[in-house]
């Protein structure tokens, strides 16, 4: 049995879950406040000034641990509530100026994996 939704109303799901899901979290403090300017153009020149030492900007963990728990537990929380209220939540705000969604090669050969395991299941 297929069991796909179409191409347009996938598109939009996507847009409007990551919007409401993960771009309106914590995520948002975290992106906030001044970036560091590179004149190189790889950040191989910018460093973070510790009392321990410099380390190089391509080093440096940009979220800690207990940030990223967080994060985490807000997503999957909200994605939760997303797929439980799908028909009340679909709304485009700002994501309606967003990219086009594309499928991604990595999650999509996984599913197409999962997919041949479970049709090979049926048989």
């Amino acid at each position: 049995m297929n069991e796909d939704i179409p191409d347009a109303a996938a598109r939009r799901i996507a847009l409007a879950l990551v919007e409401h899901c993960v771009r309106n979290t914590q995520l948002e403090e975290i992106h906030a406040g001044k970036a560091p300017e590179s004149l190189a153009g790889d950040y191989s020149d910018v460093k973070v000034v510790t009392p321990y030492g410099e380390i190089p900007w391509t080093r440096v963990s940009r979220i800690s641990d207990a940030e990223m728990k967080a994060l985490m537990i807000e997503i999957v929380n909200k994605v939760y509530t997303f797929v439980t209220r799908l028909e009340d939540v679909i709304v485009l705000q700002d994501s309606a100026r967003w990219n086009r969604p594309e499928h991604d090669p990595a999650l999509l050969a996984f599913a197409n994996r999962r997919a041949a395991v479970r049709n090979s299941e049926d048989r």
